[in-house]
């Protein structure tokens, strides 16, 4: 085993009150981030002494080769494989992760679970223990997320050439995706947000068949996947010129995200990161129109704990990755949003993006 692994499944192990207790994982992305074994089928049960990867018959071989832990193939069923091992190391107690288990499946657990006199417990305590751990990035977790953004910015660069009049959004969608992936991108981050003219009032819209206009607003907000790692950044562009609105709008945009940025440091909290923003766009008498959250965590989900608003009371910690993403949204006219993800440090943050913010026009 690793020394990467072995401290985070020392980290996790640490929650556990007594050697009568295990944890079970089931969430890909979690057993993923424990076991170095990424793919949708598999569990890990971790104990006071042992780290186990349960997975069937189809994955035996390439959870051996790759899984930085113990490996069980499951022979009796999901369920007996773990009755068998907690059995054996006296297991009365299985924290699983209440945000990955149905009805269905917690019912089933608890049948077979009570013939053994075995407690399952779904208290979000899991959850939390297990998001503290992945919360903060290590060495190598910030080189694969910064590679995911060089990826994505290169490829965006690129796409620029594309945005003219009477090309479709879905066209720009694709051509961005496929070069992305021509980078060495696994997949991209989410469905990626090509959008342009009144469609940029729309914080998540959808590409469609709409065509580029001269005169327009055009925002991507894109990103790239790197051994699992995201990346997520948003540029907003005018095509071949801008309105003194919309001028003034990107100017507001971009203060009140430049204003956030400065902020961010360990030992702030996410509050005042997005009051920072949120301040600045109230100012300027847009505050209605800056409805979500400034930012958010990222790593081998796009979204991820912390979530920077003005309703979050979790304080900034040196190794968390989070996105600085304010917007205004005029409805039936346009909308800029401008986004950087950033790596909190004790003294302030690194900035993944390194593209430039200034209004470029098209």
């Amino acid at each position: 085993m690793s020394d990467v692994y072995k401290k985070r499944i020392d980290k996790i192990r640490k929650t556990i009150a007594s050697d009568n207790e295990a944890i079970l994982i089931t969430n890909e992305i979690n057993v993923g981030y424990f076991s170095a074994f990424h793919h949708s089928e598999g569990a890990m049960l971790i104990t006071r002494t042992s780290a186990v990867l349960l997975v069937d018959f189809r994955y035996i071989e390439a959870a051996k080769k790759y899984a930085e832990c113990d490996v069980v193939c499951i022979s009796k069923g999901f369920i007996s494989s773990i009755i068998e091992i907690c059995t054996k190391e006296e297991i009365n107690r299985v924290y699983t992760e209440s945000s990955n288990l149905t009805l269905e499946k917690y019912s089933l657990y608890k049948k077979h679970f009570d013939e053994f006199k075995i407690e399952l417990d779904i208290s979000s305590k899991l959850d939390e223990n297990i998001s503290d751990v992945r919360i903060i990035k290590t060495k190598d977790e910030f080189e694969k997320i910064l590679k995911a953004q060089k990826i994505a910015e290169e490829s965006y660069l690129e796409v620029l050439n594309y945005i003219k009049p009477n090309i479709s959004e879905r066209k720009i969608a694709l051509e961005l995706e496929y070069i992305m992936k021509l980078k060495g991108a696994e997949r991209v981050s989410f469905d990626l947000i090509t959008i342009t003219g009144k469609k940029t009032s729309l914080p998540h819209g959808v590409p469609g068949n709409e065509i580029v206009c001269e005169g327009d607003f055009f925002t991507m907000d894109f990103g790239a996947v790197y051994e699992g790692y995201h990346s997520d950044t948003t540029r907003t562009v005018a095509v071949k010129n801008a309105t003194d609105e919309m001028k003034e709008v990107y100017e507001t945009v971009l203060k009140a995200q430049l204003a956030a940025l400065d902020v961010v440091k360990s030992g702030v909290k996410c509050s005042d990161v997005d009051n920072a923003a949120r301040d600045i766009i109230k100012q300027a008498g847009y505050g209605e129109y800056f409805g979500h959250a400034t930012g958010h965590g990222v790593g081998l989900e796009i979204h991820e704990n912390p979530t920077v608003s003005f309703r979050s009371e979790t304080v900034l910690q040196s190794g968390m990755v989070i996105t600085d993403e304010p917007g205004i949204y005029l409805p039936d006219k346009f909308g800029v949003r401008i986004e950087d993800m950033l790596f909190v440090t004790d003294i302030g943050c690194i900035n993944f993006v390194t593209l430039p913010k200034e209004l470029i026009i098209v």
